[in-house]
């Protein structure tokens, strides 16, 4: 026990010992440069030089992890975002104080050794030994710098980074002959450049430029002596020497630097004393990172931005590859983001519906023809807060987004007529579409039938919706029953096709239900997803797929590959100008006549839903779409009924009422100065229709026989006054007609 200190630690010549053995390591890296050495150091190393052979020679150097940068279309900044905070900068850009005062503190004879530094060995030996502890190292700046490769390289992962800061004699061989190969292939400037980039300065700060913003908020070419010998202090532990939490001893340690700075005349001791006596002048700017710092309310915009890079092929053949890109920054991503639409979004939302309110909205805005996204909103900032959220309401599961998306009404049913008019409908198509009636049974579907078997119905909103109708009332009226007997007469099948070409993929990921109640809105799907399909019938017939991404920047300035937008052809122009002209009707003289643009033709359609628990509005003009859902966020949503949002009363919420004007606002905004293109129109009358006189009260419509001046003509009261539409089995003809000219004195009896 004679070699224990009185403490109990172990004593001085077992601490000299021990340093004496990792010292051995310098002898065995001098042996293979066949430089001298002590002979006692080398037959210590025997051992240790075969293993130091056995390295391969080159160190892989990964690129160093920086910010990245994402831009609006316009060149404004939305945000930075990074795993480390890093902007690499030349040697020429640095402080000549910062260079002096880095080499001075942690390598002082830098420029006169090589990879490894003898005397620097020896004088750690008899400091150490002295001090009775380990209190001096040897490690040049080249072997610091080998060290902060094998951190990088390590990145997040815990066990990884333990390993590469591990005291074992096997990492300082690996470290040593790492560094004899980058002394000899780079030079003294680089890897003092290098080593500057690299180093971490606390605070979140990595490398010099990141580290001087931080402290200082200015360039590191700008530092000052006393500033660069507070930052040179850091490095050898960030945390003890923080200038933020602990300014005594960030000055003190600065103060040693300055010292040092002298002693190796570097500065003179006046210019170290002078300097001493200043404060440390920090000027904090603190760290500011990631999608919630984001400007006008583009969070969820720059999520989306991440989400696309972190799942989109185009970026990595692996999930891993992708994120490792993600994380390793250094990007300036210009995306599809305008400025003036996204100002547009979020003011429309604060004016109508409040953070705090029981419900939430979403607004997203995309371009038709091209694709790209130029607004996206909530009333729900991105944050952890009471009444924030991390979840992309205007987006699918699969990118950030809900769970379910939100059912979205009849904002269904303009597939529905696009499919049926693809499949030979006429716009001018009637059906009875009474107030209430039965699914039809049974219906075709992609894989085979549906059956009524429960006897289901279906109803309007109001009971004084009852037809027959065409087409364009039962666009403008948002009438059920007469969706519902179109899907049924066309088939399930068309309909989801139709969904599938013009992008309505369900928020869930999941197929569409073969069952005619999805013409109805039945499924979940995301604003995003109504808003780019709706831009298809805006873009006459072809479907765009959504981009956020304009370009992106790599580091050094090099262009990446980004994803683009995929066009094809949904349904036919006259197919799409068709339903334009039908939409046009439903904000003209329809259920969404609040929403309409006064400055600009426009289209769109309303959808409310079940219990009232989600309400939009899709609309759109020819250089512009956008969707608007108002609703609860939670998986129960909420009843929207003797509700207020945005400080306005509503006994019941339609989808007219508070999407729409939300969205007439953004879009207001965002086509402010924008040019007015008109929509092609097209006829949707039918150029046989015969006008009944009335078509609800029994014993007076009554329909002369085919066969005028005949004996044998029809029997008026039984013949279909209307044989275009299809007629429900509740509907009870009138008396016998008359023979010779065929006068009816019958009539149809139309249920209440």
């Amino acid at each position: 026990m004679g070699n224990t200190r009185s403490s109990g630690g172990p004593s001085t010549a077992q601490q000299a010992a021990k340093f004496l053995g990792v010292s051995a390591l310098a002898g065995a890296v001098m042996a293979g440069l066949a430089l001298p050495a002590v002979g006692a150091l080398g037959l210590a190393a025997k051992g240790t030089v075969e293993e130091f052979d056995g390295i391969p020679a080159n160190l892989k150097t990964p690129p160093l992890s920086q910010r990245t940068t994402i831009l609006d279309a316009k060149g404004g900044e939305i945000a930075k975002v990074y795993s480390r905070d890093r902007t690499i900068v030349k040697l020429k850009d640095v402080s000549p104080y910062m260079q002096q005062a880095i080499v001075a503190i942690e390598d002082a004879r830098f420029y006169q050794h090589g990879a490894v530094d003898l005397k620097g060995v020896l004088r750690a030996v008899n400091t150490n030994a002295q001090d009775g502890g380990v209190s001096q190292g040897a490690s040049t700046l080249t072997q610091q710098y080998v060290k902060n490769v094998f951190v990088e390289e390590a990145g997040d992962d815990k066990d990884k980074v333990a390993e590469a800061t591990r005291q074992s004699i096997g990492r300082k061989i690996k470290e040593l002959k790492y560094a004899i190969k980058v002394e000899k292939e780079l030079g003294k400037k680089r890897i003092l450049e290098n080593y500057l980039n690299i180093t971490f300065f606390g605070q979140q700060a990595y490398g010099i430029e990141a580290a001087s913003q931080r402290y200082f908020s200015k360039s590191a070419k700008d530092l000052k002596l006393e500033q660069a010998a507070l930052l040179a202090g850091l490095v050898q532990s960030p945390s003890r020497y923080d200038p933020i939490n602990a300014p005594k001893t960030a000055k003190e340690r600065r103060d040693t630097v300055l010292r040092r700075m002298a002693q190796v005349k570097d500065i003179t001791p006046a210019q170290a004393a002078e300097a001493q006596k200043k404060p440390l002048g920090l000027k904090v700017s603190m760290p500011r990172s990631g999608c919630i710092t984001a400007v006008q309310g583009a969070g969820f915009f720059c999520d989306y931005v991440r989400e696309t890079l972190l799942n989109d092929p185009t970026f990595g053949k692996t999930a891993e590859a992708r994120a490792k890109r993600w994380t390793q920054g250094g990007l300036t991503i210009r995306t599809t983001l305008d400025p003036q639409a996204q100002e547009s979004v979020q003011k429309s939302i604060k004016n109508h519906v409040y953070q705090s309110d029981p419900v939430a909205t979403a607004v997203t805005l995309v371009e038709p023809g091209t694709g790209k996204v130029l607004g996206m909103g909530q009333s729900r900032p991105y944050g952890f807060g009471q009444n924030e959220t991390q979840i992309n309401l205007s987006a699918d599961k699969s990118m950030g987004g809900s769970n379910y998306g939100f059912q979205v009404g009849s904002t269904f049913k303009p597939i529905t007529a696009a499919a049926a008019i693809e499949q030979g409908k006429k716009p001018y198509q009637r059906y009875s579409s009474p107030y209430r009636m039965k699914y039809p049974s049974p219906v075709t579907t992609c894989k085979g039938t549906w059956s009524n078997d429960e006897g289901a119905t279906v109803e309007n909103e109001n009971e004084k919706e009852v037809g027959p109708y065409g087409m364009k009332d039962a666009t403008a009226k948002s009438v059920n029953t007469y969706f519902v007997q179109l899907i049924s007469d066309i088939g399930v099948c068309p309909v989801t096709q139709m969904a599938d070409k013009m992008g309505v993929k369900r928020a869930d990921g999941q197929e569409h239900n073969q069952v005619p109640s999805l013409t109805l809105g039945s499924e979940g799907f995301s604003p995003l997803t109504m808003a780019n399909a709706y831009a298809t019938f805006a873009n006459r017939g072809i479907y765009c797929s959504p981009v956020f991404i304009e370009s992106i920047t790599g580091p050094g300035g090099k262009a990446l590959k980004v994803p683009q937008s995929k066009c094809s052809r949904a349904m036919s122009t006259k197919t799409a100008d068709t339903i334009n002209t039908l939409l046009r009707g439903v904000v003209e003289d329809g259920t969404g006549k609040q929403a309409g643009l006064q400055s600009r033709p426009s289209a769109g359609k309303t959808g409310t839903t079940d219990e009232r628990r989600a309400a939009w509005f899709v609309g759109y003009t020819p250089n512009m779409a956008g969707a608007v859902w108002v609703g609860g966020a939670g998986a129960k949503g909420v009843k929207m009924e003797n509700i207020t949002i945005g400080g306005v009363h509503h006994d019941k919420v339609y989808g007219a009422d508070t999407p729409g004007p939300i969205w007439k606002d953004a879009m207001s905004g965002a086509l402010d100065g924008k040019p007015a293109p008109n929509f092609v129109n097209v006829s949707i009358k039918d150029p046989n229709q015969r006008k009944p006189h009335d078509d609800k009260k029994p014993g007076r419509d009554h329909k002369p026989g085919r066969d005028r001046g005949d004996d044998k003509g029809d029997n008026g009261g039984q013949e279909n006054p209307w044989p275009d539409i299809s007629l429900p089995p509740d509907v009870i003809s009138g008396g016998n007609g008359n023979g010779g000219n065929g006068n009816g004195n019958g009539g149809w009896h139309w249920p209440q």
